[in-house]
């Protein structure tokens, strides 16, 4: 029998959705536990608890599973999108189990997306605190100042809102055109674009290469792959501090994007 755990934390981790979404749900009056609708999410099931959601039984939690998806400008993360643009959820093969994200990237940005088909999962992947950071590449448009990217280090804030520090580096400058190599921990809505903005240099193109010791390589546009089980169980395994970040590897292998992609 399954050691007691949270409603909310159950459904996520069958897969289901996000603990936020679960609590939404509960809220909405979708979920039962042994014949009765909860009306809130302080409620702690076991294995012999009986849950219902839309009045169907919750599947058997499968093992945590995880996989590498190569997002292309256009797609939307998100199950469904009111204007009817495509998700990468549609891109999946037929025979994928239900998956949630970790984290997002929005419509016009590409590269490296986790999924997962455990909520909890996609929850400690995303956290800053567990130590997972962001690696991307971005083409701006603009002269960059070295002193300025540099500054980033210390953290910044735009609007009103504070960022953490960012490691940046100038890869190389054409002309009015510039790479950029970056890596952060929070990966904040739209971070990478407002913090270049906010230093003149409006992004272009952004790629994320890496996320925690997961990296994009070589995956096609649009393919997804599954990460190994034995290297999931290793990672769930590991502190923090033992992580790869891959930020000398991402910096020592600055390639140019290939050719052919937009």
């Amino acid at each position: 029998m399954s050691a007691p755990e949270r409603i909310a934390k159950r459904l996520a981790r069958a897969g289901l959705c996000s603990r936020r979404d679960a609590e939404r749900w509960i809220a909405d009056g979708r979920v039962k536990v042994d014949g009765r609708v909860l009306d809130t999410p302080a409620c702690v099931v076991t294995g012999a608890s009986r849950i219902e959601v839309d009045g169907k039984p919750l599947p058997q939690t499968e093992r945590a599973r995880l996989w590498r998806y190569h997002k292309r400008v256009g797609e939307m993360v998100t199950a469904r999108d009111p204007q009817g643009r495509p998700t990468v959820f549609q891109s999946l093969p037929a025979n994928m189990p239900r998956t949630v994200s970790v984290g997002r990237l929005d419509f016009f940005s590409e590269g490296l997306l986790l999924l997962t088909n455990d909520g909890a999962l996609a929850r400690q992947l995303e956290l800053p605190a567990n130590g997972y950071r962001r690696r991307y590449r971005a083409r701006v448009h603009g002269a960059v100042d070295p002193a300025r990217l540099a500054g980033l280090a210390r953290g910044i804030e735009v609007e009103g809102v504070r960022y953490g520090p960012i490691r940046a580096a100038l890869d190389r400058q054409q002309r009015t055109n510039a790479w950029l190599s970056l890596e952060l921990a929070e990966g904040k809505n739209r971070e990478v674009r407002r913090v270049l903005a906010h230093l003149d240099l409006p992004v272009m193109r952004l790629i994320r290469t890496g996320f925690g010791p997961f990296e994009l390589d070589e995956l096609p546009e649009g393919a997804v792959e599954e990460v190994p089980a034995r290297q999931l169980a290793a990672l769930l395994g590991e502190p923090a501090a033992a992580r790869p970040e891959g930020w000398a590897r991402a910096r020592a292998s600055r390639e140019a994007p290939r050719r052919g992609r937009r």
